[in-house]
């Protein structure tokens, strides 16, 4: 079973500006990780579904915008949620520059 990691990462951009933000910038995320990996992503709505693969694990993830914040869910695999605390606090220092 996996561990979520849910937070909301504030902005000033409006829907739009994140949406472009968002998709220019995704695929960033593989140059935090040791070797490399590879993103996919489609939209649904407001919500934009993504997949990490890297190092043998997929990490689901989801990104819904709002006017004001973007809610994230990372799902962690079981292996990965061991270091649930780590990704958090990567994620919640990295994601406010990719909406800059």
């Amino acid at each position: 079973m996996g561990q979520p990691i849910s937070l909301d990462i504030p902005h000033s951009l409006g829907k739009a500006g994140v949406r472009q933000r968002l998709d220019s910038g995704i695929s960033r995320i593989t140059e935090k990780i040791p070797g490399g990996g590879h993103v996919t992503h489609r939209w649904e709505g407001d919500t934009m579904h993504f997949t990490v693969s890297a190092m043998g694990q997929q990490i689901a993830s989801t990104a819904t915008v709002f006017e004001d914040k973007v809610h994230a869910v990372v799902d962690l695999p079981a292996f990965l949620g061991l270091f649930a605390g780590q990704v958090k606090a990567v994620i919640e220092r990295e994601a406010p520059k990719l909406l800059k």
